[in-house]
């Protein structure tokens, strides 16, 4: 993993970078693509041991959800859920996973959503984002 350390020297208006490598550091979750070709992240939240997306495809107007874990390995409980807000039922992806949960789409035109999902016992909920 890479560190940046930007330092801006006053008045000058110059940035200095320096790159540290650590070795042996785990990367964090990232996106991985799941919902495909078109979709890009516009929120997430993290969550213990990886990260929850949303992800939105202008073409199609469709908002995605995915669970991805920090560190994939053994099948464990996880879930990703999304829902236009005023709805009451969520659209979920439940189920034991190595490394991802989902994809799960909402087309959401005009209304904001709810999105989330777990990994074992740790979950996040997102309540009324990304309106539009």
């Amino acid at each position: 993993m890479k560190k940046v350390i930007l330092t801006t020297i006053a008045g000058l208006g110059l940035t200095l970078g320096t790159a540290i490598v650590v070795p042996g550091v785990a990367s964090a979750a990232a996106y991985n693509g799941a919902c495909g070709s078109g979709y890009g992240v516009v929120n997430d939240r993290d969550i213990g041991g990886g990260t929850v997306y949303l992800t939105y495809n202008s073409s199609t107007r469709k908002n995605c959800v995915v669970t991805v874990r920090n560190n994939p390995g053994a099948a464990l409980p996880m879930n990703a859920w999304l829902k236009r807000s005023n709805e009451s039922t969520w659209k979920q992806d439940p189920g034991s996973y190595t490394t991802y949960a989902g994809p799960v789409y909402r087309s959401a035109a005009g209304t904001c959503v709810d999105w989330g999902g777990a990994i074992r016992s740790s979950s996040v909920t997102a309540w009324r984002t990304n309106c539009g």
